[in-house]
C-alpha cells in the first residue's frame, strides 16, 4: 500500500515561532531581480512550509542600498512620480535625483510593487528595513548573513 503525502499548514503560532531576519547587501545588485528575492523572503516563500493564508516571512535588513545598479538606458530613463494632491501636482523625479536624495525609496518602491496586494502585505512590508550605508542598527535581532 502507497503511503499517502500529508500537505502541512502553518499555524499562527508555528509562523511566529520560526521567524528569522536576514541581512542582504544591495552593493552591485540589479534592482528588479533583487527586490524579486527580497519579495519572496518577506512573504515566506523560501521556506519548505509555506502557507499562503499565513505570514509566515521572515525580516529582511538591507545595507548598500544607495549601490543598487540598473540595467540599461534606465538610469537615464526611469522617472518616479507622484502627486502632491494640489492643482497640477504631479511631480517627476528622476532616478539619478532619487538615488542621490532617497537611495532607500528606490528599493523599497521596488518591493511593494512585487508584493501581493493582501491583507498580509502591509505586515510583511514592516519586517523590511533599508540603509544607505553599511551600518545598521539591528543588531539585536541576531541576524544572519544571506548571498544572493
Amino acid at each position: 500500500m502507497r503511503q499517502k503525502n500529508k500537505t502541512t499548514l502553518l499555524t499562527k503560532e508555528e509562523a511566529l515561532a520560526d521567524r528569522r531576519w536576514f541581512i542582504l547587501n544591495a552593493e552591485g545588485k540589479t534592482l528588479g531581480r533583487f527586490a524579486s528575492e527580497v519579495a519572496n523572503i518577506l512573504r515566506g516563500k523560501h521556506k519548505v512550509a509555506f502557507t499562503a493564508h499565513v505570514d509566515s516571512g521572515d525580516g529582511v535588513i538591507i545595507i548598500n542600498a544607495s549601490k543598487i545598479k540598473v540595467t540599461g538606458a534606465k538610469e537615464a530613463q526611469k522617472i518616479y512620480r507622484y502627486h502632491t494632491g494640489a492643482m497640477s501636482g504631479l511631480r517627476e523625479v528622476p532616478f539619478r535625483v532619487m538615488k542621490a536624495r532617497k537611495p532607500d525609496y528606490i528599493l523599497r518602491h521596488a518591493i511593494e510593487g512585487m508584493m501581493p496586494q493582501t491583507r498580509h502585505t502591509e505586515h510583511q512590508l514592516r519586517k523590511l528595513r533599508i540603509f544607505a550605508g553599511e551600518q545598521h542598527d539591528m543588531e539585536a535581532q541576531n541576524p544572519i548573513l544571506l548571498n544572493i
